[in-house]
């Protein structure tokens, strides 16, 4: 099966963001990207609302639930501790249990980092992440974890019972065309078939683009999904929404 394509619309929210005004709209953006290829809309909802705000999951979540757009799989990523806040935030995962995400793409981001620059550490958190993990299932929604390459964290997302687990592929990209990319590229494709083993299913995502996206998931074994935004919407500057979607549909299904 071709590695799906999940769009991320973080970056659309952010320029909308920027002034007092809907353009661009997220929702007019997912239409677009579904029109050209891409099988799945992924959105992170943070508390600052820097982005993405809860409007705009539920406005995704009526949208997808069209009968046309039924094939279209709705990810949520965020911090599950995440709680209510004064600014209008209701929890995430209330945000995520009122729209019935197919998945829930579990990060451990503090809400000051720019962005999500590291996985899970399992090790003191399996506890507290373990009631979570079940009621989200309970409501049908698979559940993935962003993770690091290491094989203790990923036996420990198992021991969890989370249907995938998300490769922050951060440092891959980072070394893309550097001396150390087969050292840091080998720990992905080790880590994913010790995942398999272990019937986890593997995502990827974070700085995957049009020159990096091929190695990814050539060498790294049956990777279900990979969910790309900041590149993708950079992409769009010069090539345009529509075609850049295309494109990066093209290298995917290249590859299967």
């Amino acid at each position: 099966m071709p590695t799906r394509l999940s769009v991320n619309l973080n970056k659309i929210a952010l320029i909308r963001n920027s002034r007092d005004t809907t353009i661009p709209s997220v929702v007019e953006a997912a239409i677009t990207c579904i029109a050209n290829g891409a099988q799945g809309i992924t959105v992170h909802p943070r508390p600052d609302m820097r982005h993405i705000r809860p409007s705009d999951v539920y406005d995704l979540a009526e949208l997808l639930s069209k009968d046309e757009y039924q094939h279209i799989e709705f990810n949520i990523e965020g911090n599950p501790y995440a709680g209510a806040q004064d600014n209008g935030y209701p929890g995430f995962m209330k945000l995520v249990e009122d729209v019935g995400a197919d998945q829930c793409t579990l990060v451990p981001d503090d809400p000051r980092q720019l962005t999500s620059d590291h996985g899970w550490d399992l090790t003191g958190e399996s506890n507290q992440l373990n009631p979570i993990v079940e009621a989200l299932q309970q409501k049908n929604i698979r559940v993935s974890l962003f993770m690091d390459p290491i094989e203790k964290q990923i036996e420990l997302a198992a021991y969890l019972g989370v249907n995938r687990i998300e490769f922050y592929t951060g440092p891959y990209a980072d070394n893309f065309g550097k001396q150390d990319l087969d050292l840091v590229l080998a720990a992905f494709v080790t880590s994913g078939k010790f995942a398999q083993t272990l019937g986890l299913g593997i995502n990827a995502g974070h700085d995957l683009n049009l020159e990096n996206l091929t190695t990814f998931c050539t060498e790294v074994p049956d990777v279900a999904e990979v969910s790309i935004g900041h590149a993708i919407i950079t992409d769009a500057l010069r090539m345009g929404l529509g075609p850049t979607v295309q494109k990066y549909r093209e290298i995917l299904d290249q590859i299967a």
